[in-house]
């Protein structure tokens, strides 16, 4: 199925996520109340949910977007090349208008896809929910109810790499270096992006971990086509 995808109706997406607020003492106390519930599930006896707040972005009811990177691949002459642009900022809900905006236009027929690393487990649904906190519509790729597990456009490298395996987690990290890819992981890595942005505010600097990590998926999916990789001069940032 995979070899009949044709490279250029894929959009490749990764988002980076951060605690809605810097530290747990900043929360409203409804929302400390929820905290605390919820973070049960991720702590160690001696632990507090204070401690364990820096975790929060992971969850969506607990976390906010504050990029989104695209990209796709597109053929010139036989040559592959590939584009990248980021919804980055402070205001989510701006962010995510002119996301939502750009893949409506971009679904233009049945045959477009989204893809990501663990995308059906994170990216996809967080974004999906945080649209709809945020009091905005769902874009057709993302509103998934009622549809069948084959009308439902979301590509997964992490899936892919399962073939049935239900109980493995393989990281983007893990799968670059087996195929030789250039890691995307050479800056920071997922578990620094709110200190870089609370405490360094550096958002530039996670917008190109981001996209870095878009390249990676994108990579990928050429070599689990058996295809070349995409060569550093053929990336393009619009």
């Amino acid at each position: 199925m995979l070899n009949d995808i044709k490279l250029e109706n894929i959009l490749f997406l990764d988002i980076e996520t951060i605690p809605q607020c810097q530290v747990y003492k900043d929360l409203d106390e409804t929302t400390k109340t929820l905290w605390d519930k919820k973070s049960k599930f991720i702590t160690k006896e001696e632990q507090s949910s204070e401690e364990v707040y820096e975790r929060a972005g992971i969850y969506s009811e607990f976390g906010k977007i504050i990029c989104i990177s695209v990209g796709y691949i597109y053929k010139e002459q036989d040559e592959i090349f590939f584009k990248i642009k980021s919804y980055y900022g402070d205001n989510e809900k701006n962010l995510l208008s002119d996301f939502n905006q750009m893949i409506n236009q971009f679904e233009r027929n049945n045959d477009r896809l989204l893809c990501a690393h663990n995308g059906k487990e994170f990216d996809f649904p967080y974004i999906a929910r945080r649209t709809l906190i945020n009091g905005l519509k769902l874009p057709k790729l993302l509103d998934i109810a009622g549809k069948k597990p084959w009308e439902i456009k979301h590509l997964d490298t992490m899936e892919l790499w399962k073939f049935g395996d239900y109980k493995n987690y393989t990281s983007l990290e893990l799968l670059t270096n087996i195929f030789n890819i250039p890691t995307p992981k050479d800056d920071i890595n997922g578990s620094e992006v709110a200190k870089v942005y609370y405490e360094e505010k550096n958002i530039e600097r996670i917008v190109k971990y981001c996209e870095k990590d878009v390249l990676a998926v994108a990579q990928l999916i050429l070599r689990y086509k058996g295809q070349n990789l995409i060569q550093e001069q053929n990336i393009n940032s619009i």
